[in-house]
């Protein structure tokens, strides 16, 4: 199996490993919660209900304010925080009953906090809440006894998870789309660059660079052309195109690596320089957060991103030297009778 294969596959597992770990965790705290009942499902809070302008029996929606008292809440919850004295709020009349919806900027102590955004929508992040029967209640009164029962809140930690596995998946698809077509439209530069003789009059003036980085790679060797070619638009802030390039210039060492088990040196020097690339024009991706401001980065971006050059071909270049890497090095353990697959 390809050494490249290989890192893929054990990148799988890690990422596995990941995921079943967040829903165990997942599940953990949300078993203990129900367990708990930490929210207190199906349990109303006590509150009293203050109309500024006298209750409407009629009304299909009325200003109103929630009155919930600190110890009251505090033992129901099991809780220190506090509420507020008062929240603002509107009594609705609903198919499903008499409704009260808080703010959209009310600040809630723990859980009503959890309670909210576990039910929150991007139309409506109010806390919302069913009243318990005041249609007894006489006309005009200012102020009614009653209680409140909130949604139930259960596993919700699984659900953050679901959804954001959701959100991933998206993102993960539209990069995949993306990432095909610029595949697609750098190759084709790239064999038009090299049916032009462009690529190799781009290898001649790279080659006294990179010969010394990536001694194994023969000097007509095609893994110098999208060695170069990645690093430049890297260089240029264009990381969409640059990683299309580095998957096939990694492919070409692949190619010139006697082993199929371990990454060769210059599989490795091009990873570090993949990593910490000298860019002279920002990332695209920057720009457009940015704006005009990040002209002034310019500089910054470019020296910290040449001093992190120089440390990974320095740090890489000693790493080589280590006799534990000397001796494990596929160029210098591979038999030179042996076919390479």
């Amino acid at each position: 199996m390809p050494a490249l294969r290989r890192l893929v596959l054990m990148l799988n597992y890690i990422w596995s490993g990941l995921i079943i770990g967040s829903l165990l965790f997942a599940l953990t705290v949300d078993t203990q919660e129900l367990a708990e009942n930490r929210f207190r499902n199906d349990t109303p809070l006590p509150v009293t209900l203050e109309f500024p302008d006298g209750y409407a029996p009629d009304a299909r929606r009325q200003p109103v304010e929630v009155r919930i008292d600190s110890s009251t809440y505090q033992d129901l919850y099991d809780v220190d925080p506090a509420p507020a004295p008062t929240y603002p709020g509107t009594l609705m009349q609903t198919q499903e009953g008499q409704k009260i919806e808080f703010s959209a900027e009310a600040d809630f102590p723990e859980p009503l906090a959890t309670i909210q955004s576990f039910h929150a929508t991007d139309d409506n992040p109010a806390l919302r809440a069913t009243l318990r029967d005041a249609s007894q209640t006489t006309a005009g009164v200012g102020q009614i006894e009653t209680a409140l029962k909130f949604e139930p809140v259960r596993f919700r930690k699984l659900n953050d998870i679901a959804q954001a596995a959701l959100n991933f998946a998206e993102t993960a698809a539209s990069l995949a789309l993306s990432l095909i077509g610029v595949l697609g439209l750098m190759l084709g530069l790239v064999k038009i660059g090299e049916e032009a003789g462009l690529i190799e009059s781009l290898t001649g003036v790279v080659q006294p660079i990179l010969s010394p980085l990536f001694p194994n790679v023969p000097d007509d060797h095609p893994a110098l052309a999208n060695i170069s070619l990645n690093l430049l638009a890297n260089v240029f802030g264009l990381g969409n195109a640059a990683t299309p390039l580095g998957i096939k210039a990694m492919e070409d060492l692949q190619d010139l690596n006697p082993s199929d088990e371990k990454a060769s040196d210059d599989m490795v020097m091009l990873l570090a320089l993949n990593t910490s690339s000298v860019q002279l024009v920002p990332p695209s991706l920057l720009v457009a957060i940015m704006g005009l401001q990040i002209n002034q980065l310019f500089f910054s971006i470019t020296l910290a991103t040449l001093c992190s050059t120089i440390a990974g071909i320095l740090g890489t270049l000693a790493l080589h030297q280590l006799p534990y890497f000397r001796a494990t090095a596929p160029h210098r353990t591979a038999d030179p009778e042996a076919p390479n697959e």
